[in-house]
């Protein structure tokens, strides 16, 4: 079977500094693998190369046949970290979606009716269709996700890379994700995903490629992921609690507490909530706010105090 993704001895590095060392690995169509690995790794950097967004000092990348070499191959989408996005930028949702549309838009600056019809049904698809209007500010963190898949989906790709799509959101919205990408890779799409979340990548993923500078191991998340080999990935001491099939995944609980650390440590204190009147939102009869909102002070008192 000719392999999708094909990383072929690839090496790179910033300035004189090496992130990534013979690299290789290859994804069939259809599979839906995970990159994990400690901050530093090189997976963010290893999706760069991927896209074309980097050139490898050594080695070399194709998708379908095709070879990368500091330029995007064809059938390729790509959806960011959610940190990475300038939220306050004035575009709506549909508008953003849109964006996946412009290598296949023609001479025409405007969006044709079936880039319209595409929208709609991406918009449909990934069930955020009532926001097409809003802007991109004004949606929750899951919502934001969504968006930017329904762009890198309305150029139908054949490869799907995400960088940290469950980072920045609840577990829940985390979850939601997870799923949503498993009907994607149902489909047909071919998805290659980075995340620090090693519970949610073996409850999810089918295959995980554990990566430090060099692929350390490959395979299925309950091959892949024994202590001997996220130790090397991570340098730590991780634990590994196998029990009706799952998997639980955790650095070794510390040695020490917090009064270890910090014996005479500031000790807060918690304060009990007012009584309040049946039905209403002011305090019971009897109940003193004084000493708990300060005192209102004059404006020309506070003018004389600023100008001493």
């Amino acid at each position: 079977m000719q392999p999708i993704l094909e990383i072929r001895g690839v090496s790179f590095g910033y300035a004189a500094a090496p992130v990534l060392e013979d690299i290789s690995l290859h994804l069939h169509t259809g599979q839906f693998a995970a990159l994990v690995g400690p901050s530093g790794a090189g997976k963010t950097t290893l999706l760069k190369l991927v896209l074309g967004s980097l050139r490898p000092a050594h080695g070399d990348i194709t998708v379908n046949g095709q070879h990368v070499d500091g330029s995007p191959a064809n059938g390729v989408a790509y959806v960011p970290q959610v940190e990475t996005v300038d939220w306050n930028f004035p575009v709506t949702v549909e508008q953003v979606v849109l964006m996946g549309r412009v290598r296949k838009s023609g001479i025409w600056p405007w969006p044709s009716r079936e880039d319209k019809r595409l929208v709609r049904e991406v918009l449909e698809r990934l069930e955020i269709a009532q926001l097409a209007g809003r802007h991109i500010r004004n949606l929750s963190g899951g919502q934001q996700q969504r968006v930017f898949l329904a762009r890198a989906l309305i150029s139908q790709p054949q490869l799907l890379v995400l960088d940290e799509p469950t980072s920045g959101v609840d577990m829940r919205t985390a979850e939601n994700v997870l799923h949503l990408l498993a009907d994607l890779n149902r489909t047909g799409i071919t998805i290659l995903m980075t995340t620090h979340d090693l519970n949610a990548a073996a409850a999810h993923v089918p295959w995980t490629i554990c990566l430090n500078r060099t692929v350390i191991a490959e395979g299925p998340p309950e091959v892949v992921f024994t202590e001997a080999t996220l130790n090397r990935t991570y340098q730590g001491d991780m634990v590994v609690v196998r029990q009706d099939g799952m998997l639980l995944i955790h650095q070794r609980p510390h040695s020490h507490t917090h009064r270890d650390l910090l014996p005479d440590a500031v000790p807060g204190h918690t304060v009990a909530p007012l009584p309040r009147q049946a039905g209403t939102g002011t305090p019971a009869a009897g109940v003193s706010l004084a000493g708990l909102i300060p005192p209102v002070v004059p404006a020309k008192e506070a003018a004389g105090d600023l100008a001493a």
